[in-house]
């Protein structure tokens, strides 16, 4: 039994980001994030808000919601694509998040992804991709094009409900 339960902590350990569910997130009474969510009304400036602002750090069992992460600055894939998911939705922009699973491993890593002037952008942790891609595997390409010691084995896409749509 030991044994059981302690595999499983390690799949959990090594499975890496969790993915945030928004439909319950409720904006906050609070004029200061509230004044910021506001001022952050391209995915550009999202992005540049949290490179300046999240410092990364795991979150190996949690998955912050974006006011959370707002508070304590700290966060991971899952976190920051969370948190600009959020507010370039908050703007009127369709987002998505990318789950990317690499193969022979149990890691995976999630990206905000932006559908502006009917193209799509993404965030990846902290940096801004304008692509301007037409489409979801096009974003996977351009992540796998910068040097990486993972290989893909598949991908999921989700709608800003969490909902899976590929």
């Amino acid at each position: 039994m030991k044994k059981i339960i302690l595999f499983l902590i390690l799949i959990i350990f090594l499975s890496g980001c969790s993915l945030c569910n928004l439909n319950d997130f409720v904006l906050p009474d609070d004029i200061e994030f509230i004044n910021i969510v506001k001022t952050l009304d391209t995915p550009e400036k999202i992005c540049s808000y949290i490179k300046e602002n999240f410092i990364y750090e795991p979150h190996i069992f949690s998955a912050p919601d974006p006011y959370v992460l707002w508070k304590t600055k700290k966060g991971d894939c899952n976190d920051t694509a969370t948190f600009a998911q959020f507010v370039a939705n908050y703007h009127g922009y369709d987002t998505y998040q990318i789950r990317i699973y690499f193969r022979s491993t149990f890691i995976s890593h999630i990206m905000a992804i932006f559908k502006e002037n009917g193209k799509y952008t993404y965030l990846n942790i902290k940096a801004y991709y304008p692509i301007n891609v037409n489409t979801f595997e096009e974003v996977v390409f351009h992540f796998f094009s910068f040097p990486c010691e993972y290989k893909l084995d598949y991908y999921e896409i989700y709608d800003y409900n969490m909902n899976l749509i590929n």
